[in-house]
C-alpha cells in the first residue's frame, strides 16, 4: 500500500496538527510505502514573503524529522522540487469542473480575506492537491476532517480521467474505480483518525485549534516551552458540572479527554474511568498538562538539534525529491500518453 500526504510549511504547528496529521505520518511508515510532501507551491496561493517561506520549509522539515519521520523509511520531499506536480495539475484541469472549484469551502473562505488579489492559484488549489496525490498512485491519504471535501474532488477527478482517457488497448471507460492496475490513476481512500481528528481551541472548544483562526491562549504549539503548555491547559475553558465525561453539552471537557487519551495512548473510555475519582476539572487539566509536556518534550529537544543544520535538511529534501520524481515521472508519462500529449510513449526507432 502506498500512502501520501502533503503539509503546509507556513504557520506554527500546533497540537491539532501533531495529533491529527504528524503522528499519522509517523505511524504510516510502518504500514506501507509512505510519501510526505511539504507543499511550498500551495503556500504561494496567498500573500507571503519568499524568505519566510524558505525558512518555514526548513522549520517544518526539522519538526517532522524530530517527530519521528525517518528518511530511510519514508520519502520526505519539497513539492516545488518535483515539477511533475505542476504539469499533472494542468492536465487534470481538463477533467475538473469549474463550478465545483468555485463552490469549495476553502476557496470561498480564503477569497473573502484576499483584499488585494484573489489569485487563480487559490481557485486551482484543489487541482494541484489532486495532482500531488494522484502522481504517486497513492492508495491512502491521511487527512483531517476539514480536507474531506478536497479528497472527494480528487477521487472524482481520478474516476473521470480514467473514464475519459483509458489506457491504450482497454475499453473506453473500462476498469474499476479503485484502481486495479488497468487504470492510469488510482482512486485514493482517506484515513481520518478515530480519536483526535479535531482538536479544539482551549479557549473556545466549539472551534478547531488553529494558527490563524484561533486564540493564542487556546493554541498549544508543538515547540512551546513546558511552562507555556501547562499555563494554556490549566487555563482551558471547561463546562458546567463536575462529571468528567464526553458529552455534546461538555465540549471543553470532551476536548481535554481526547487530548489526554492520545497523549497517554489510551481510549477516551479509559480516561473517563481513570478520572472517575478526580476531585474536579483541575485534576483533569493537571493530568492533560503533564501528559502533553511529556509527549512533546523529546520533539522539542530533537528539533533544536536538527534545525541548526540547514545543509543536512536540504540533503534530506533533495534525496526525497529524487526518489519521488522517479515515481511521479512514470505516472505523468502514462497520463500524457493517454491524453495524446507529446510523442507516443513508445516511439519506433527510425529505419
Amino acid at each position: 500500500m502506498r500512502i501520501f500526504s502533503g503539509i503546509q510549511p507556513t504557520g506554527t504547528k500546533h497540537l491539532g496538527n501533531y495529533i491529527g496529521a504528524i503522528r499519522q505520518y509517523v505511524h504510516g511508515q510502518d504500514r506501507g510505502e509512505a510519501l510526505y510532501c511539504i507543499v511550498d507551491l500551495h503556500a504561494t496561493t496567498v500573500a507571503y514573503e519568499p524568505a519566510e517561506l524558505r525558512r518555514s520549509v526548513y522549520d517544518l522539515t526539522a519538526l517532522l524529522l524530530a517527530a519521528g519521520l525517518d528518511p530511510s523509511r519514508c520519502i520526505l520531499f519539497r513539492q516545488g522540487d518535483v515539477h511533475e506536480h505542476t504539469e499533472l495539475c494542468w492536465l487534470l484541469c481538463s477533467v475538473t469542473e469549474l463550478g465545483r472549484l468555485q463552490r469549495m469551502h476553502q476557496f470561498r473562505d480564503k477569497s473573502v480575506t484576499q483584499r488585494e488579489l484573489v489569485s487563480a492559484g487559490l481557485l486551482l488549489y484543489p487541482v494541484l492537491q489532486a495532482a500531488d496525490v494522484l502522481a504517486y498512485r497513492a492508495h491512502e491519504v491521511p487527512v483531517g476532517e476539514d480536507q474531506r471535501e478536497h479528497l472527494e474532488l480528487m477521487r472524482d477527478v481520478a474516476r473521470r480521467f480514467n473514464t475519459r482517457f483509458p489506457r491504450p488497448g482497454t475499453p473506453h471507460g473500462g476498469g474499476q474505480a479503485s484502481g486495479d492496475g488497468e487504470e492510469v490513476l488510482v482512486v485514493p481512500e482517506h484515513r481520518i483518525p478515530e480519536i483526535g481528528a479535531r482538536i479544539m481551541d482551549l479557549q473556545d472548544p466549539t472551534r478547531k485549534m488553529s494558527t490563524t483562526g484561533g486564540s493564542e491562549a487556546g493554541t498549544v504549539y508543538v515547540l512551546d516551552e513546558p511552562s507555556a503548555i501547562v499555563k494554556k491547559i490549566k487555563g482551558a475553558v471547561t463546562d458546567s458540572g463536575k462529571e468528567i465525561v464526553r458529552a455534546p453539552e461538555k465540549p471543553g471537557v470532551s476536548n481535554l479527554i481526547e487530548i489526554l487519551a492520545v497523549a497517554r495512548g489510551h481510549t477516551p473510555e479509559q480516561v473517563e474511568a481513570e478520572m472517575r475519582d478526580a476531585r474536579g476539572y483541575g485534576d483533569l487539566k493537571a493530568a492533560v498538562a503533564d501528559a502533553v509536556v511529556e509527549m512533546l518534550a523529546p520533539i522539542r529537544a530533537r528539533y533544536v538539534e536538527l534545525r541548526a543544520d540547514e545543509d543536512a535538511l536540504e540533503t534530506v529534501l533533495a534525496d526525497g525529491a529524487a526518489r519521488a520524481r522517479a515515481i511521479a515521472s512514470d505516472t505523468l508519462a502514462d497520463v500524457r500518453d493517454c491524453m495524446g500529449v507529446g510523442p507516443p510513449r513508445t516511439v519506433r526507432a527510425p529505419r
